[in-house]
């Protein structure tokens, strides 16, 4: 049997953990894996029940929605009318509410003590719309997402899977690659501009000899961690048509990591799925991402991994996960909730592809490393160091944790040969076009702060604190894009120049093209 190579993936403080002992049973068993490229695309805001409840119509074994799933206008008020969930999801504006504290009204309500998920619709009457009371509890039909349910009927779907901590975006992106946020229950720019310091996936990859690449349409969000500042790494970032062309040469890396457009444009709409953009944005996206690897000689090693970042204040009727939940390295989140990390955010859409998946397959619970072990972001670094057989230590004990899914792609002794060469097409259901004049989310403008920091503006003055909050999209695309092209493009020089590989270039503000490079 061949081995497969790629991973592909779409969205701490140093800690050493005792290297996984295993038999010699089990290294044969992982050296004999048929995946060597494992591609990850992580997408944005949406909860499972939002997205892929409805789901349940195409397959019974889908924990998803029947109907009957409501929640009380109040929490508080026993006679309280209720809200149930519909199959009429459509184009979604305003944002619903997803903060640390959004979430946590959402799941626990007003005063349980353990989560019941009956907090969603009094949340949401709390926001500056109160019209997204109803959009929470809104799902969507299957035919209005065709690629996401066309995959769920070709491929697996885990129905039981959560984000790393329940809270929003940037985060939760921590989680996926490092399996840890490093304390962060929210934006930190103290802690961005100097760059979240915990070791990542991508650090073990190199470490172990294999490759890794990140593509990238509007920035590589990647570079909220420091280590990848670093100049070693420079030449690992590239521009989403870079992807295309590489996957039909054969030479995607082992590590596929692809990151999509976050700004809504006229000509170039944003695809990450975030509301208010137009999810048929993100399933063109996951189209085109499957049939550029459906297309390519690497197909028969590829597992392409699609999940989302946070459930984006979505409904979502799975309990969350609260009971000996590990914490990360010991970090606690700011006051006057000194969070522990003790329990995981709300369950989001996961679908894995790959020609050696059995067709309609539903994972659900985790089968281990220990009894109460679930599917969460930091399973991606552990199943990649298990897929992989990386030397490198787990980094945190929450991706020591964390059941792992190499099981879906061991089911058959030959990879399939009806998977469909492409995905359905999808209908925009935003009837208008992109406004770039729009004022920028929560984390559009945390990018803004990336690229300010990437920059050097930060340093003009400690940082700008109304620099992301006076652009309106246009504005903040032009900027993070230049930002990151001056960026990686001093970094280049400096190599060609001899700097060490450690270093991180520094740059001085946009006003200037000086640079310098530290350690």
């Amino acid at each position: 049997m061949r081995a497969l190579k790629l991973l592909v993936i779409f969205t701490i403080s140093s800690i050493f953990l005792p290297k996984q002992c295993l038999t010699q049973a089990q290294a044969q068993a992982q050296t004999q894996t048929p995946i060597k490229t494992i591609v990850i695309l992580v997408l944005e805001n949406r909860s499972f029940d939002h997205l892929l409840g409805w789901t349940k119509r195409l397959n019974p074994n889908i924990n998803g929605l029947t109907g009957s799933e409501c929640n009380p206008i109040s929490t508080q008020n026993p006679s309280s009318k209720s809200v149930c969930v519909t199959d009429d999801a459509q184009y979604v504006d305003p944002d619903p509410g997803h903060t640390f504290e959004n979430v946590a009204k959402q799941v626990f309500g007003s005063s349980s003590p353990i989560p019941t998920m009956t907090g969603f619709v009094e949340q949401a009457t709390t926001m500056p719309d109160n019209n997204v009371s109803d959009t929470v509890m809104r799902g969507f039909k299957p035919e209005n997402v065709p690629v996401m349910a066309k995959l769920v009927e070709e491929f697996v779907v885990f129905d039981r899977w959560f984000s790393g901590l329940p809270g929003p975006t940037q985060p939760n992106r921590l989680f996926v690659y490092s399996g840890t946020s490093h304390g962060a229950v929210g934006h930190v720019k103290k802690q961005l501009a100097m760059g979240y310091p915990q070791k990542t996936i991508f650090d073990s990859v190199q470490e172990n000899g294999l490759s890794f690449g990140v593509y990238f349409q509007s920035v590589p969000s990647t570079l909220f961690f420091r280590n990848l500042r670093k100049l070693k790494y420079v030449f690992k970032f590239h521009l989403f048509g870079k992807f295309k062309n590489d996957a039909r040469l054969g030479k995607l890396p082992n590590l596929t990591v692809l990151e999509p457009r976050f700004f809504d444009l006229k000509g170039a709409p944003a695809n990450d799925d975030h509301p208010s953009h137009d999810i048929a944005n993100g399933q063109k996206l996951v189209k085109e991402v499957y049939e550029t690897l459906r297309a390519s000689p690497q197909w028969n090693e590829t597992l392409l991994v699609i999940t989302y970042d946070e459930h984006g204040g979505f409904y979502d009727h799975v309990h969350t996960p609260y009971v000996n939940v590990p914490s990360p390295d010991g970090n606690t989140g700011p006051p006057p909730t000194f969070f522990k990390f003790d329990r995981l955010g709300v369950r989001v859409p996961t679908i894995m592809v790959s020609p050696w998946i059995k067709k309609g397959t539903v994972v659900s619970k985790g089968k281990g490393p220990t009894d109460n072990s679930e599917y969460e972001h930091s399973s991606i670094p552990a199943t990649i160091k298990k897929m992989f057989n990386l030397n490198s230590n787990f980094l945190t004990h929450r991706d020591a944790w964390a059941s792992t899914f190499e099981d879906v792609v061991a089911q058959l002794s030959q990879p399939r040969t009806d998977c469909p060469l492409t995905l359905p097409d999808v209908i925009p259901l935003r009837k208008t076009e992109a406004d770039e004049e729009r004022e920028l989310s929560s984390f559009q403008r945390e990018i803004v702060d990336l690229a300010a920091v990437l920059n050097g503006d930060h340093l003009l003055n400690s940082f700008p604190e109304e620099m992301g909050k006076t652009m309106n999209v246009r504005e903040a695309h032009e900027y993070v894009t230049g930002a990151v092209s001056r960026f990686l493009r001093a970094g280049k020089e400096a190599v060609k120049l001899g700097a060490d590989a450690s270093t991180i270039v520094n740059m001085k503000s946009s006003l200037t093209t000086r640079s310098s490079t530290h350690h």
